[in-house]
């Protein structure tokens, strides 16, 4: 486990989820490192800020994970890139990304990005709730732990 670290996409990353990453990531010696276009004041093992050109953050995401690392994103471009660089995915819901399931995620992404440049509207995201913190916890916990076994 000496060199899995922790990216979290710090741009859109809620503070508690942060929180929960910091926490395990002491519990577990895994150092946790943040990516964002402006500096939050963001309180992390390795802060990374970048310039605000679009998508800049997700690329420095990407040169920057490994084999093995966890990535905290909610940008399923960006998980299906990690994916394929066998690093584990999860979003700040507490949803595992699986490459499996990605291809279906990117395809209904596309579909609702039509349905939108047509005039259509879709649904924002629920507002968050503790549950939410508390699945998060979980997963990143259980993801942890499968590594230190294995």
């Amino acid at each position: 486990m000496d060199s899995m670290k922790i990216l979290v996409d710090a741009d859109a990353c809620p503070r508690s989820v942060l929180q929960i990453c910091m926490r395990l990531g002491r519990k577990y010696n895994v150092p946790v490192w943040t990516v964002a276009s402006f500096n939050h004041e963001i309180e992390s093992d390795h802060p990374i800020v970048v310039g605000g050109d679009f998508q800049e953050a997700d690329v420095k995401i990407m040169n920057l994970t490994e084999a093995g690392d966890i990535v905290i994103t909610g940008d399923w471009g960006l998980a299906a890139t990690v994916l394929g660089k066998e690093a584990k995915c999860l979003s700040p819901m507490g949803r595992e990304f699986r490459p499996e399931k990605i291809g279906f995620l990117l395809e209904e992404r596309e579909v609702k990005a039509k349905f939108r440049r047509e005039g259509g509207r879709t649904k924002g995201p629920k507002k968050r709730q503790l549950e939410d913190d508390r699945r998060f916890e979980f997963c990143l916990e259980k993801i942890l732990l499968r590594k230190e076994m294995g």
